[in-house]
């Protein structure tokens, strides 16, 4: 068994303990389920800012504790002042060490787009992320079958997020190309392994069809990766580890984007 495997397992489990507590129609009647989301296409391509999606990521099953001490809003304002065109919010608790609570913790600090990163295998999941004050979902394709992703693309549009779908290779990303995708990212990390390779994001950007967002996930540790990234042809960064490693994030992405050209 894989490591996705795990998790996909243990979220199965931990969904149909959600709708226990909550059902989705109640999850309806959350205040920030009814607020119009920002776009991420506007915060990627505006002008004023980098292209990073800055993540908030306590611990990964790879690395284990990568940071336990950063508060949320105080790392996610340094985002933002920064230039960080988006913000990330792991929410799995299992093996991320996220909640939820991390997620309406910086939608209050925030005015940028906020992504749930979490592994998404029912519309449940998404009505949470709104709820919770999500402006973007990912879909993973190593983990959905193309009917599934297109469903869930739907409903997430459907209610008014943005739709950030991330592949691995050239097959997901063929089977995958529905019109309710906003952004395709590339993770260069195989989740099976969790081994990164960054020719996976050089290999695909062509492949990518220009009406998407084109993002690279994972790897990047240093500007002069994102400035080749971009000659490559890609808009988004999610950048999450980096800066989390680090005592201070706020301060480490603030030194990283001043070295962009």
């Amino acid at each position: 068994m894989t490591i996705l495997d795990k998790i996909i397992a243990q979220k199965k489990a931990e969904v149909a303990e959600a709708k226990k507590r909550v059902s989705a129609e109640e999850l309806k009647q959350y205040p920030l389920f009814n607020r119009t989301c920002y776009s991420l296409r506007e915060s990627i391509f505006h002008p004023g800012r980098t292209g990073i999606i800055a993540e908030f990521k306590r611990a990964s099953p790879s690395k284990g504790l990568i940071n336990g001490s950063a508060a949320v809003q105080d790392v996610v304002k340094g985002y933002q002042e920064a230039g960080a065109s988006a913000v990330s919010v792991l929410t799995d608790p299992e093996f991320f060490k996220g909640s939820l609570a991390d997620l309406t913790a910086a939608r209050e600090a925030l005015r940028l787009p906020l992504l749930r990163k979490e592994f998404v295998i029912d519309t449940y999941q998404i009505a949470e992320a709104k709820a919770y004050g999500a402006d973007i979902i990912l879909l993973i394709a190593a983990c959905l079958s193309p009917g599934e992703v297109e469903e869930l693309a739907c409903y997430a549009k459907d209610i008014g997020l943005n739709v950030l779908l991330e592949v691995h290779n050239e097959n997901e990303l063929a089977s995958n190309l529905s019109s309710s995708v906003d952004a395709i990212g590339v993770n260069n990390r195989n989740l099976k392994n969790f081994n990164v390779d960054l020719n996976h994001s050089y290999d695909l950007v062509g492949k990518i069809p220009e009406h998407y967002i084109k993002v690279s996930e994972s790897g990047i540790a240093d500007p002069e990766t994102i400035n080749q990234l971009k000659k490559a042809g890609f808009n988004g960064f999610l950048i999450g580890e980096n800066f989390m490693k680090t005592e201070d994030p706020a301060a480490a992405i603030k030194e990283f984007s001043a070295q962009l050209k």
